[in-house]
Protein backbone atom coordinates (compact mmCIF):
# COMPACT_ATOMS: atom_id res chain seq x y z
CA UNK A 1 0.00 0.00 0.00
CA UNK A 2 1.15 3.36 -1.11
CA UNK A 3 1.25 6.30 1.69
CA UNK A 4 0.97 10.02 1.41
CA UNK A 5 0.64 12.71 3.95
CA UNK A 6 -1.16 15.77 3.08
CA UNK A 7 -0.91 19.04 4.63
CA UNK A 8 -3.74 21.13 4.55
CA UNK A 9 -6.05 18.18 3.53
CA UNK A 10 -9.57 19.72 5.26
CA UNK A 11 -10.78 21.80 2.41
CA UNK A 12 -10.02 22.43 -1.46
CA UNK A 13 -7.45 20.89 -3.66
CA UNK A 14 -5.81 18.82 -0.68
CA UNK A 15 -9.22 17.32 0.34
CA UNK A 16 -9.43 16.40 -3.47
CA UNK A 17 -6.33 14.77 -3.79
CA UNK A 18 -6.58 13.22 -0.36
CA UNK A 19 -9.92 11.23 -1.37
CA UNK A 20 -8.74 10.49 -4.71
CA UNK A 21 -5.37 8.74 -3.45
CA UNK A 22 -7.71 6.70 -0.71
CA UNK A 23 -9.97 5.60 -3.58
CA UNK A 24 -6.84 4.51 -5.15
CA UNK A 25 -6.00 2.53 -2.36
CA UNK A 26 -3.54 4.81 -0.66
CA UNK A 27 -2.83 5.45 2.99
CA UNK A 28 -3.11 8.95 3.56
CA UNK A 29 -2.14 11.05 6.45
CA UNK A 30 -4.56 13.97 6.96
CA UNK A 31 -3.02 17.54 8.55
CA UNK A 32 -5.22 20.05 8.91
CA UNK A 33 -6.73 22.49 11.72
CA UNK A 34 -10.51 20.88 11.66
CA UNK A 35 -10.53 17.84 12.82
CA UNK A 36 -14.25 17.06 12.47
CA UNK A 37 -13.54 17.18 8.67
CA UNK A 38 -10.52 14.48 9.25
CA UNK A 39 -12.67 12.31 10.84
CA UNK A 40 -15.68 12.62 8.56
CA UNK A 41 -12.98 10.82 6.01
CA UNK A 42 -11.84 8.46 8.20
CA UNK A 43 -15.24 7.67 8.91
CA UNK A 44 -16.02 6.76 5.46
CA UNK A 45 -13.04 5.26 4.53
CA UNK A 46 -11.74 3.33 7.05
CA UNK A 47 -8.61 3.55 9.80
CA UNK A 48 -7.00 1.01 6.78
CA UNK A 49 -6.64 4.05 4.60
CA UNK A 50 -6.39 6.93 7.09
CA UNK A 51 -5.23 8.64 9.79
CA UNK A 52 -4.78 12.05 10.48
CA UNK A 53 -3.62 14.81 12.88
CA UNK A 54 -4.39 18.01 14.16
CA UNK A 55 -1.90 19.99 13.04
CA UNK A 56 -1.51 24.20 12.81
CA UNK A 57 1.52 25.14 11.05
CA UNK A 58 1.87 28.40 12.26
CA UNK A 59 2.98 26.98 15.69
CA UNK A 60 6.06 26.15 16.47
CA UNK A 61 5.23 22.92 18.04
CA UNK A 62 3.40 21.34 14.57
CA UNK A 63 6.27 19.31 14.34
CA UNK A 64 5.50 17.10 16.89
CA UNK A 65 1.94 16.59 15.70
CA UNK A 66 3.58 15.81 12.11
CA UNK A 67 5.78 13.41 14.00
CA UNK A 68 2.93 11.14 15.23
CA UNK A 69 1.29 11.69 12.20
CA UNK A 70 4.40 9.56 10.54
CA UNK A 71 4.40 7.22 12.99
CA UNK A 72 0.69 6.46 12.05
CA UNK A 73 1.53 6.34 8.14
CA UNK A 74 5.24 5.10 7.90
CA UNK A 75 7.29 6.36 5.83
CA UNK A 76 5.46 8.11 2.83
CA UNK A 77 6.25 7.96 -0.64
CA UNK A 78 4.41 11.78 -0.88
CA UNK A 79 4.37 14.87 0.83
CA UNK A 80 2.59 17.04 -0.39
CA UNK A 81 1.95 20.69 1.24
CA UNK A 82 -1.22 22.39 0.49
CA UNK A 83 -1.99 24.80 3.39
CA UNK A 84 -2.06 27.81 2.31
CA UNK A 85 -3.83 31.79 2.66
CA UNK A 86 -4.08 34.56 0.48
CA UNK A 87 -5.66 38.20 0.70
CA UNK A 88 -6.41 40.95 -1.75
CA UNK A 89 -5.06 43.56 0.68
CA UNK A 90 -4.63 46.69 -1.51
CA UNK A 91 -5.10 48.93 1.89
CA UNK A 92 -1.81 47.14 2.88
CA UNK A 93 -3.06 45.93 6.15
CA UNK A 94 0.21 45.06 8.15
CA UNK A 95 -1.55 41.88 10.20
CA UNK A 96 -3.04 40.45 7.32
CA UNK A 97 0.44 40.34 5.60
CA UNK A 98 1.77 39.04 8.49
CA UNK A 99 -0.61 36.19 8.55
CA UNK A 100 0.34 35.11 4.80
CA UNK A 101 3.88 35.53 5.11
CA UNK A 102 3.43 33.25 8.87
CA UNK A 103 1.27 30.56 7.20
CA UNK A 104 2.78 30.51 3.49
CA UNK A 105 6.49 31.05 4.22
CA UNK A 106 7.32 30.06 7.66
CA UNK A 107 4.77 27.00 8.36
CA UNK A 108 5.68 25.37 4.55
CA UNK A 109 9.21 25.90 6.03
CA UNK A 110 8.42 24.39 8.63
CA UNK A 111 6.83 21.26 7.24
CA UNK A 112 9.02 20.63 4.41
CA UNK A 113 12.31 21.10 6.36
CA UNK A 114 10.92 18.70 8.96
CA UNK A 115 10.02 16.18 6.63
CA UNK A 116 13.54 16.47 4.68
CA UNK A 117 15.21 15.51 8.11
CA UNK A 118 12.74 12.82 8.22
CA UNK A 119 14.09 11.21 4.97
CA UNK A 120 17.79 11.47 5.92
CA UNK A 121 17.22 10.27 9.43
CA UNK A 122 15.47 6.80 7.73
CA UNK A 123 17.73 5.63 5.45
CA UNK A 124 16.43 2.09 5.42
CA UNK A 125 13.29 3.60 4.12
CA UNK A 126 14.29 6.11 1.63
CA UNK A 127 16.95 5.13 -0.89
CA UNK A 128 17.87 5.59 -5.01
CA UNK A 129 15.20 2.89 -5.54
CA UNK A 130 12.70 4.72 -3.46
CA UNK A 131 12.82 8.68 -3.37
CA UNK A 132 10.56 10.47 -1.22
CA UNK A 133 8.34 12.73 -3.62
CA UNK A 134 8.31 16.27 -1.94
CA UNK A 135 5.33 18.76 -3.38
CA UNK A 136 4.11 22.20 -2.69
CA UNK A 137 0.99 23.90 -3.93
CA UNK A 138 2.57 27.44 -5.06
CA UNK A 139 1.11 29.59 -7.81
CA UNK A 140 1.07 31.13 -10.85
CA UNK A 141 0.94 34.44 -8.91
CA UNK A 142 4.73 33.70 -7.63
CA UNK A 143 5.71 34.60 -11.08
CA UNK A 144 5.57 38.60 -10.93
CA UNK A 145 4.90 40.83 -7.49
CA UNK A 146 0.86 41.77 -7.93
CA UNK A 147 0.11 44.71 -6.69
CA UNK A 148 -3.41 43.76 -5.03
CA UNK A 149 -1.70 40.58 -3.27
CA UNK A 150 1.87 41.60 -2.63
CA UNK A 151 2.35 39.30 0.08
CA UNK A 152 0.60 36.51 -1.44
CA UNK A 153 2.63 36.65 -4.56
CA UNK A 154 5.85 37.11 -2.47
CA UNK A 155 5.09 34.18 -0.19
CA UNK A 156 4.62 32.11 -3.73
CA UNK A 157 7.74 33.30 -5.26
CA UNK A 158 9.54 32.15 -2.01
CA UNK A 159 7.92 28.64 -2.21
CA UNK A 160 9.28 28.12 -5.62
CA UNK A 161 12.75 29.42 -4.66
CA UNK A 162 13.14 27.44 -1.68
CA UNK A 163 12.25 24.47 -3.21
CA UNK A 164 15.00 25.06 -5.92
CA UNK A 165 17.29 25.60 -3.05
CA UNK A 166 16.53 22.05 -1.51
CA UNK A 167 16.32 20.33 -4.73
CA UNK A 168 20.14 21.31 -5.28
CA UNK A 169 21.21 20.92 -1.84
CA UNK A 170 19.44 17.38 -2.27
CA UNK A 171 21.26 16.51 -5.44
CA UNK A 172 24.50 17.68 -3.63
CA UNK A 173 24.08 15.71 -0.54
CA UNK A 174 22.50 12.89 -2.50
CA UNK A 175 19.76 13.10 -0.46
CA UNK A 176 16.77 10.54 -1.64
CA UNK A 177 14.02 12.82 -2.92
CA UNK A 178 12.65 14.59 -6.46
CA UNK A 179 10.25 17.80 -5.74
CA UNK A 180 7.28 19.20 -7.69
CA UNK A 181 6.63 22.93 -7.47
CA UNK A 182 2.73 23.27 -8.29
CA UNK A 183 1.08 26.25 -9.69
CA UNK A 184 -2.23 26.89 -10.45
CA UNK A 185 -3.97 29.31 -11.37
CA UNK A 186 -7.45 30.52 -9.82
CA UNK A 187 -9.24 27.30 -8.57
CA UNK A 188 -12.97 27.53 -6.72
CA UNK A 189 -11.63 26.85 -3.19
CA UNK A 190 -12.71 28.84 0.41
CA UNK A 191 -9.34 31.19 -0.29
CA UNK A 192 -11.20 32.79 -3.05
CA UNK A 193 -13.53 35.41 -2.80
CA UNK A 194 -16.92 34.31 -3.92
CA UNK A 195 -18.07 37.94 -4.76
CA UNK A 196 -15.76 38.68 -6.59
CA UNK A 197 -14.75 37.56 -10.48
CA UNK A 198 -12.07 35.48 -11.94
CA UNK A 199 -10.74 34.58 -14.92
CA UNK A 200 -10.32 30.68 -16.02
CA UNK A 201 -11.47 29.38 -12.96
CA UNK A 202 -11.64 25.55 -12.04
CA UNK A 203 -12.95 23.56 -9.68
CA UNK A 204 -10.97 21.71 -7.24
CA UNK A 205 -11.43 18.33 -8.75
CA UNK A 206 -9.97 18.96 -12.00
CA UNK A 207 -7.37 20.94 -10.36
CA UNK A 208 -6.63 16.91 -8.34
CA UNK A 209 -6.71 15.81 -11.88
CA UNK A 210 -3.94 18.18 -13.57
CA UNK A 211 -1.86 17.37 -9.87
CA UNK A 212 -2.41 13.65 -9.70
CA UNK A 213 -1.30 13.62 -13.62
CA UNK A 214 1.46 15.79 -12.86
CA UNK A 215 2.71 14.30 -9.53
CA UNK A 216 3.00 10.69 -11.16
CA UNK A 217 5.10 11.65 -13.82
CA UNK A 218 7.23 13.23 -11.24
CA UNK A 219 7.24 16.46 -12.91
CA UNK A 220 9.56 18.95 -11.59
CA UNK A 221 6.77 21.81 -12.39
CA UNK A 222 3.20 21.39 -13.18
CA UNK A 223 1.21 24.58 -14.36
CA UNK A 224 -2.39 23.52 -15.60
CA UNK A 225 -4.01 24.56 -17.53
CA UNK A 226 -2.94 25.80 -20.99
CA UNK A 227 -4.25 29.18 -20.40
CA UNK A 228 -2.42 29.80 -17.57
CA UNK A 229 1.00 28.27 -19.18
CA UNK A 230 -0.01 31.24 -21.58
CA UNK A 231 -0.21 34.13 -18.98
CA UNK A 232 2.86 32.84 -17.62
CA UNK A 233 5.12 32.87 -20.53
CA UNK A 234 3.60 36.70 -21.43
CA UNK A 235 4.59 37.66 -17.84
CA UNK A 236 7.69 36.63 -17.89
CA UNK A 237 8.18 38.47 -21.21
CA UNK A 238 6.96 42.16 -19.73
CA UNK A 239 10.12 44.33 -18.45
CA UNK A 240 9.91 45.26 -14.98
CA UNK A 241 9.41 49.02 -15.69
CA UNK A 242 6.14 48.17 -17.60
CA UNK A 243 5.26 45.96 -15.42
CA UNK A 244 5.63 48.29 -12.32
CA UNK A 245 3.04 50.52 -14.26
CA UNK A 246 0.22 48.34 -15.05
CA UNK A 247 -3.07 47.40 -13.75
CA UNK A 248 -4.11 44.40 -13.38
CA UNK A 249 -6.80 44.45 -10.79
CA UNK A 250 -8.70 47.76 -9.95
CA UNK A 251 -9.25 48.59 -6.58
CA UNK A 252 -11.65 51.10 -6.57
Amino acid sequence: MKTAIIIGATSGIGREVAIRLIEQGWKVGLAGRREERMADIQGKYGALHVAYAVIDITKADSTVALDTLLDKTGAPELFLHCSGIGNQNPQIDEDVEMRVIQTNCNGMVRMVAHFMNYIKSHPEAYKKERKAHIAVITSVAGTNGLGISAAYSASKKMQSMYLTGLAQLSNMEKIPVIFSDIRPGFVATEILDPNQHYPFIMTADKAAGYILKGLKRHKRIITFDWKFRAIVALWHLIPRFIWERMTIVKTN
